[in-house]
């Protein structure tokens, strides 16, 4: 298994790479700094997103899976979100907003 990076650096690099492309990113809830489980909000701005988390695939591949499937509506998300946190309080939640949809991870999007 390949080495984690920390999540607190992932994130701001998420960030630092979605705004050089001229996207919009932020953090809408902080999780733990050294290995929360980040969720990824991509927001098309006309009131549709796709949400993105962290799995891993065959024999360890690192993959994002869309849990809500191709695009679903942000109140949709959000309740989604809500359910998540209680679950596990020290996850991350980042926001992109792009209209293209661009998630700006390495790892395949499944």
């Amino acid at each position: 298994m390949a080495p984690r990076l920390k999540a607190g650096i992932f994130v701001r690099a998420l960030i630092r790479r979605a705004e050089v492309a001229g996207a919009q990113a932020y953090v809408v809830k902080k999780g733990s700094e050294e290995a929360g489980t980040v969720f990824l909000k991509v927001s098309r701005l006309d009131g549709s997103c796709t949400v993105l988390n962290q799995a891993t695939a065959g024999e360890g591949e690192r993959v994002w899976a869309r849990p809500l499937g191709d695009s679903c509506e942000e109140a949709r998300a959000a309740a989604y979100f809500e359910k998540q946190m209680k679950f596990d309080p020290d996850l991350w939640i980042v926001e992109i907003e792009d209209r293209e949809g661009r998630p700006f991870v390495d790892e395949k999007v499944v």
